[in-house]
């Protein structure tokens, strides 16, 4: 279960563009609070505060507390960059007793068995769709992937999740996967190969170019 961490935030008055140029140079980060039931908010946050809850994982809701207003549960929607610095955040109004979806990362643990006779650990996804209550949303889910042989693979209904949370990507998403890596020396060709490709010569003969 997560930790609620907070974000202060300040309403936005001024609309123009040169406004909106003076919070980033200053900063600061425009950004739009929505959600069911309630108006879209527009507020501004402090750049390094919101990388900071960033972070934590977008799965996790936190307190965003608006200036001389209320304090309203959200999680990030979405973060805008342009040129590696944060330009826009979108952040969505959560209710605590309503489950929400979401995409949680994953965490893989452990060296997989097939790593270490020569096997490639091939990751396929990095997050996983889940539903849960916004207190029981977890920052990121752990798997276990020590047991991993060659070939064996990796999927969505393979996971344990945390109690309170249920599975929404299909079961049959491949996650990751342990494949050995294919050495093809074309110098090297079996008789069989030899044979298909019409390069089998006597002994002693050089093919015909």
């Amino acid at each position: 279960m997560m930790t609620t961490s907070h974000l202060e935030a300040v309403r936005r008055q001024d609309f123009a563009r040169s406004s909106l140029r003076e919070l980033r140079t200053s900063g600061r980060v425009p950004a739009v609070v929505y959600g069911a039931q309630t108006e879209s908010i527009p507020v501004h946050v402090d750049a390094k505060e919101l990388i900071r809850v960033s972070r934590t994982g977008r799965s996790e809701f936190f307190d965003l507390k608006v200036e001389g207003g209320e304090t309203i549960p959200v999680l990030i929607k979405d973060i805008q960059q342009r040129a590696g610095q944060v330009v826009h955040a979108d952040f969505q109004k959560v209710l605590k007793n309503k489950p929400l979806r979401v995409k949680v990362p994953l965490q893989l643990e452990g060296t997989p068995e097939g790593t270490k006779i020569g096997g490639i650990l091939q990751i396929q996804a990095t997050e996983l769709e889940v539903e849960g209550l916004p207190a029981d949303l977890p920052a990121a889910i752990t798997v276990d992937v020590t047991s991993l042989g060659t070939g064996d693979k990796l999927l969505a209904a393979d996971v344990k999740l945390p109690d309170g949370i249920t599975l929404i990507a299909s079961p049959e998403e491949l996650l990751a996967s342990i494949v050995l890596p294919r050495v093809v020396d074309e110098d090297l060709l079996t008789s069989d190969e030899a044979q298909e490709t019409g390069e089998v010569v006597a002994e002693g003969e050089t093919p015909a170019e």
